[in-house]
This record gives structure tokens, sequence and C-alpha cells, in this order.
């Protein structure tokens, strides 16, 4: 059993000990703290908490816990029942609440799930918000309303329908141009809540001929649900036959967004970002960010536009920040994850299908044709299962001192960029690893340099 208490939320397995895994007794603890913290720092006066969750086998369960956690706290809760992440970001705005919680675990199996926290602009909350919400629950300090102060509940299940409508309305997005187009799209939803809202969509964005795959939102996952090429076979050998023109691939939550070319090779996840952010920046200049574990095509194709790129630590709210900052207008994750600010602050598959469908009809092109037209990478991605013996802060520090003659940075974990290349190290977020990226003009290269950093932390670990 695991739990994880981290800048992307409270992710556990569930079942087991108290402590040990997501149990009732943890949501319930989590829950109210959040609560608590959102009582001490909310600036609205709405007393609204919107919740919202994917469709995972313990979603319901962990559903009932926290809306009733929520109500025992005095909070009314907005329950907008299966919803993607991105839906229920705007949800909160939508509602003008003080906060809303996603329950979801992501990219994670099904014997997963978190409370992802959401902040009253509806974005997540940052790192020293997030450690405040477990110094409260670690304390158990918080206080329960009496019977004349419990909350409510309100069921609202528009928020489908006026997120695709807000998709829709964006000025870069085109139907009629993807209405023309007549294309075929192949979506695989793996089971969950985008099997519903990618396809509906798609219709509302014109596209007639939709083939489904996986998208019945019962939580039995398809396949292992990360979106990447191991565990999305089933749609590379349809889009193989000829069958569509593009095909996506979203996570339980709909955030994240793989394409899949009309040959049935893989687009990249890494590209996502890139190509639309090519699209945005061709319309509209301006400052673009992504994740220090992201592909240096962003930069060139930013740089050929003539605008500026900046990099960020991994996390979506790390991202969030530079591009505000920066004033960016478009960022997003290397791993399919595209923030669009016209829209607002959060990785949404939505605006990515809809954007993407849009470069691609004014395009005239076919998948693969776009894909050779940018600068051409390959990340290999590797991990290390974390064991209560190994110390990674040594390891970093170690690989940093080994690396000191390159260019370092340690914002987050180690990144070393050579002239040709780079490997960022770090402990991930949401599961117990260390994770290794590394990209380089050809994958044979990337993965060596890849297996080389796994090598040296191999045996740094035995020491």
């Amino acid at each position: 059993m695991s739990l994880i208490k981290s800048i992307s939320g409270i992710r556990g397995t569930i079942g087991g000990q108290a402590g040990n895994g997501l149990t009732p007794l943890d949501i319930v603890k989590f829950t109210s703290a959040y609560a608590t913290f959102i009582r001490r720092t909310t600036t609205k006066k709405s007393n609204i908490i919107v919740v919202g969750r994917d469709a995972r086998l313990s979603g319901k369960m962990v559903n009932a816990i926290v809306v009733n956690t929520l109500v025992g706290m005095g909070f009314d809760v907005v329950d907008i029942d299966m919803a993607t992440t991105p839906t229920t970001e705007l949800a909160v705005t939508g509602e003008n609440a003080c906060g809303g919680i996603i329950i979801t675990a992501s990219h994670n199996p099904k014997q997963w799930n978190a409370l992802k926290l959401l902040n009253e602009n509806g974005e997540f909350l940052n790192d020293a918000q997030g450690k405040e919400v477990l110094a409260i629950a670690e304390k158990e300090d918080f206080d329960y309303a009496c019977i004349d102060e419990l909350g409510k509940v309100y069921v609202n299940t528009t928020y489908m329908r006026r997120h695709i409508d807000s998709v829709l309305a964006l000025d870069l997005v085109d139907v009629d141009a993807i209405r023309k187009a007549n294309f075929t799209v192949a979506v695989d939803a793996v089971n969950s809540i985008g099997g519903v809202v990618i396809p509906e969509l798609l219709k509302r964005l014109g596209v007639e001929n939709i083939i489904k795959l996986y998208c019945d939102p019962t939580g039995n996952f398809g396949h292992t649900p990360e979106p990447i090429p191991e565990n999305l076979t089933d749609i590379a050998s349809l889009m193989k036959t000829g069958k569509a023109d593009v095909g996506f691939v979203v996570d339980p939550d709909v955030d994240r967004l793989a394409i899949i070319m009309e040959n049935g090779e893989f687009f990249v996840e890494e590209y996502t970002l890139v190509s639309i952010a090519d699209y945005v920046l061709s319309k509209t200049p301006g400052a673009t960010v992504s994740n220090l574990s992201s592909s240096r095509a962003l930069k060139d194709v930013t740089e050929a536009h003539g605008c500026t790129y900046t990099a960020a630590a991994v996390g979506e709210v790390n991202v969030v920040t530079e591009m505000k900052r920066t004033g960016a207008v478009i960022g997003g994750e290397g791993n399919g994850g595209v923030i669009y600010p016209a829209l607002h602050y959060g990785r949404d598959a939505l605006v990515g299908v809809a954007l993407f469908l849009t470069l691609l009809a004014k395009s005239g092109k076919k998948v693969s044709e776009l894909k050779k037209g940018y600068p051409q990478y390959s990340i290999a991605k590797n991990k290390i299962e974390l064991t209560p013996d190994i110390d990674v802060d040594a390891i970093l520090k170690a690989v940093k001192e080994k690396y000191s003659s390159e260019k370092v940075t340690d914002i987050d974990g180690v990144k070393i960029d050579f002239s040709d290349c780079w490997v960022h190290l770090r402990k991930s977020n949401t599961e117990p690893i260390i994770r290794i990226y590394s990209e380089a003009n050809t994958m044979e290269k990337a993965e060596q340099l890849g297996n080389d950093i796994k090598g040296i932390i191999t045996s740094l670990a035995k020491k």
C-alpha cells in the first residue's frame, strides 16, 4: 500500500491500514485539513467547494466521503459528478467557489486514487499551500460544524457542456475549417470520463466520423492508463489500417493528450504541446513555458517565431506560475499537457484536441507530414524504484558534482544540459520512483545517456 503527499495532491492506493494508503480515515483527515485551509485563506464569501471525479472504480466511494466531510466542515458542495480535471477547474470559477477537489489519480493504475486540491481560482495549490494543508492534517487541527452550520449539497451536471462551449468559443478554434476537412478521428479514452466528453467535443467541432476505443466510462481501464506508446498498441494497430486521419488518446482525467498519426506511428507526447504552440504563436506571438523534463523542440519552435521560452520546475502549478510571470500565451508539459491561458490556467486535453484539429485542417497536411516539419528529437524515459535505503538527495548532489563542468539546473532535481542533448533526474511527485528523462537527436543516443545516468545512480545507491 502507498500514500504519497506532494505538490500533486494526496495520492494513494485504496485499502490497507490508515496512513499506509488512501483509506476512508485518510480521506476524511486530508479533506478536513483542506477545508480548514480554505476557511482560513479564501477571499470568497460563497462558502462553496466544487467536487468532481473521474470514472475510477473507487470514485463513488471517495466522492461520498469527500462531499460529506466538506458538509461536516460547514461548506456547501457543488457536486459536478463525473468530470474531467479541467472541467472541475473551470467549475470552481463558474461557481465563484472557494476551491475545489478533483478525485482522480490521473495516469496511475486502477488501485490508485487521489485528492487534487484547487484554490479559489481553480488552480492547484502551490508548494507552500500544500505544505500548510499537510501540517493541518498532521496536527488534526480542524473543527467540524455544529448542527445548524452543516453545509448543503447541490448537484450540477452542466459543466461538461459549458466546458465544450468555452472551447468552441476560442478565437483560434475554427469549427468551419474542421468540419470542411471531414476528418475521421479515433479516440482511446481508457474507459474513463474522456469516453464521454471527447466524442461529444468532436461532434460539436463538426467531426462526424468517430471511431471509439475504450470509451465506456466504467473505470475498468482497457489498458494501463498512462498514455505512452507501450500502453497504446490497440489504437496504434487500428490507425495502421488507414481507417482514421488522426487518433487521440487521453488519460483518465483528460488533462493529457497523446496523438497517433494516420500511419499508426506515435506523434510523441512531447510534440502535442510543440505543434499546438507552433499554431498559437503563428497567430498570437508571445512567450512560452514548459517544464525541465520537456523537449527542446518547444524552445526551438518558440525562437523560430522570434519569441522567448523559459523552463519551470516539473508540476503544473510551477509551469503556471512561470507562465503568469512571463505572460506566456501557451505552455504546458511534455507529457501531453497543454495550458492555454485564453481559456484557463490548467492542462486541458479538450483545448488540445480543438487547437490541433484546427491546425491540421488549416495545414492541409497529414499528421505525419506535420511532424516532419518540427525539430526532431527523441526522449528516453527511465525510472528507478525507490527503496527506504536510497538517499535521493545524496544521489542528486553526487550527480551534480560529477557534471559540474556542464550547464546544471537544480531547481527541480538535477538537469544536465550538454551541447546536443540533456538528462534530467528527479524524484517523482506521484510515484515512489526517481524519473530519468534524457533527450538527444536519436533515440539510441537518448537511451544511452539515460542508461549511463541510471548506472551511476545504481552504483551510488549501493554505497
